[in-house]
């Protein structure tokens, strides 16, 4: 079997030449032309000195669409002059993992090389698909190189996280974009050759709206210089081409929640600028206003609480708002309730004590109501003494039955709820002051 140039590497399945698309054609070949992630790929790096030196090991990538992942495994398998072999999670399965270790296999037979097995969605695979190579990565077989958007935490399971290094790259920023744009226009073969211009203003439009997304600013600039009849990349074509492009945003991935704690802690932090800001980045990316409303609710109870009641009125009524008027009349309600629960006075008292409640609770079991505590709507049940003795509070003076005990018999009372010197908690705290040295 001949070992795998560079060419091998990165040809496309779907022909040569200028029938590939130019995000294909202008994968990086090599490390010098790679842009971003300078956190691994900087001189000195550990993982650029493993590349460099020709040393693979197992590992994962982390991180958004179009940053690299499948780039920098192609890289490696070339650098350290090994099989690549690519498999994607979203179509393979066990059969395919069985056929690429029996590749391997016979590659290291004949030739002493190792195999770079690449599995890019690696996230999508489960637990019995993810141990299937286990046993070939710990013999030598296959060198293991996964690729997920996905927290590699929650996705991938522990045999695996143990035996590969994760390795977490960021979305580009705009200067790597730009960077990688003016390649691809100048590239003589790969690249489009300078046969179409574009103004530096309308390229940093794209580099913006591709959001950190080489392969999105490289269809992006393709898309355009096909539009361009005359040579000349211009603001209609690139306002056509941008039209609908949303900001990064996952509804059921790490973005998503990074966004949603991201605002829940800006309104917890009293920030209202960085609490609309979150708020925007989500529905400008396509979060439902609906769950965004929700959330609202819990913040106003877990975080402003009895401090001031009215926040979580507010929040009711801006969803009410939301279900009468939808989207986007009704987003200006929300962005109201937002800034008001940034601004109110904070108390996380009540979230506290149903924690050391819902302890308790857990903690001693099914404890027996006390007798003249339950009800007793039946003759029977007065007669067993349900109810007996029971002091009706109206009846007592400020309406409080002092001394008496409203917790199970063989639980001692406890204080779980302890105002906090804020807001409407300032009164409710004088008042149980007061109740309790009764």
């Amino acid at each position: 079997m001949p070992a795998t140039t560079l060419a091998d590497l990165f040809a496309s399945d779907i022909g040569a030449g200028p029938m590939r698309p130019l995000a294909d054609r202008m994968r990086p070949a090599t490390l010098d032309e790679f842009s971003g992630q300078a956190h691994l790929l900087d001189a000195g790096k550990p993982l650029r000195r493993a590349i460099e030196q020709g040393r693979a090991h197992s590992m994962v990538f982390w991180g958004p669409p179009g940053t690299g992942k499948t780039t920098l495994a192609r890289l490696i398998a070339a650098n350290t002059d090994a099989h690549f072999i690519g498999l994607s999670a979203v179509m393979a399965g066990v059969k395919d993992i069985r056929a690429a270790v029996a590749e391997a296999e016979q590659y290291r037979q004949m030739s002493q090389r190792s195999t770079v097995l690449f599995l890019d969605e690696v996230h999508r695979f489960n637990k019995s698909q993810q141990d299937a190579f286990l046993p070939y990565v710990e013999n030598g077989t296959l060198t293991f190189i996964g690729a997920t958007t996905e927290n590699p935490s929650f996705e991938l399971n522990n045999a695996l996280l143990s035996r590969a290094r994760v390795y977490v790259l960021k979305m580009l920023d705009d200067a790597a974009l730009l960077q990688i744009l003016r390649r691809a226009l100048a590239d003589p073969t790969r690249g489009l050759n300078n046969r179409c211009t574009i103004s530096d203003e309308l390229l940093q439009k794209l580099a913006i709206t591709a959001d950190g997304d080489a392969r999105r600013a490289l269809n992006l600039l393709e898309l355009a210089a096909d539009l361009a009849d005359n040579g000349e990349i211009s603001d209609t074509i690139i306002a056509d081409v941008v039209a609908g492009g949303g900001r990064r945003f996952d509804k059921q991935g790490e973005y998503f929640y990074d966004q949603i704690s991201a605002l829940h802690k800006s309104i917890r932090g009293s920030d209202p600028d960085a609490a609309l800001y979150w708020l925007m980045r989500m529905l400008d990316g396509g979060c439902e206003p609906l769950y965004v409303a929700r959330r609202m609710i819990r913040v106003a109870s877990e975080d402003i609480g009895n401090a001031d009641p009215r926040a979580l009125q507010l929040c009711m009524n801006v969803w009410d708002v939301l279900e009468r008027l939808g989207s986007p009349e009704g987003e200006l309600a929300l962005a109201q309730s937002v800034v008001y629960l940034a601004c109110a006075v904070k108390s996380n008292a009540v979230y506290l004590a149903a924690k050391a409640a819902q302890a308790d609770a857990r903690e001693f079991g099914s404890l027996e109501v006390p007798m003249h505590l339950r009800n007793a709507p039946t003759r029977l049940m007065q007669e067993l003494g349900y109810g007996e003795n029971y002091r009706y509070a109206h009846n007592e003076a400020d309406a409080v039955a002092k001394g008496e005990h409203y917790f199970p018999d063989d639980m001692s009372a406890r204080t779980y709820y302890h105002p906090v010197p804020r807001g409407l908690e300032i009164k409710i705290r004088e008042k149980l002051e007061e109740i309790r040295k009764r």
